[in-house]
């Protein structure tokens, strides 16, 4: 069974956005659980802990080799829309214990399609970064490594 074939990110340098759209042969209920529930993000992504499934729950993301990153929901939508903010700056190195002025936001959006889900994940306020351009390169190629994971996680489980 082959993969879906997906594109890679797409860096938006005067909105200081990174964007990438994915197709997952699973179901919207699935990729739903995939990108909201702390258990089912640490199969793929890094080791997730929320206090909560609503906007201001707050925890953090920990990814091996790298450390805890802190997390929390800023918006909600089930199942169609999740937003998140994390203070992950590349640049600065070591993550801070709280968010902090450096924080982006990364967006997961879902929408049925035949057969599938379209997954797209949409990341800004780089601007806010300590270097934009090292972030966005480094976030564009991480969105690609982290949801290839979650393609392979989710098909290969169909």
């Amino acid at each position: 069974m082959s993969m879906t074939d997906n594109e890679a990110s797409v860096i938006d340098e005067a909105a200081y956005t990174v964007r990438r759209t994915i197709r997952i042969d699973a179901s919207v209920d699935r990729v739903w659980q995939a990108v909201t529930e702390p258990e089912h993000i640490s199969r793929w992504f890094g080791r997730a802990e929320l206090d909560g499934a609503r906007p201001g729950a707050r925890g953090s993301i920990t990814f091996e080799g790298y450390g805890r990153v802190p997390l929390a929901i800023d918006a909600i939508d089930a199942p169609r829309l999740v937003s998140y903010r994390w203070s992950n700056d590349d640049a600065l190195g070591d993550a801070p214990e709280e968010l902090d002025e450096h924080a982006t936001v990364f967006t997961f959006t879902l929408e049925e399609v035949d057969g599938g889900t379209r997954l797209t994940v949409v990341e800004t306020g780089f601007d806010r970064t300590s270097d934009p351009s090292t972030n966005m390169g480094e976030h564009a190629e991480g969105w690609v490594t982290e949801l290839d994971k979650l393609v392979a996680l989710l098909e290969g489980d169909a």
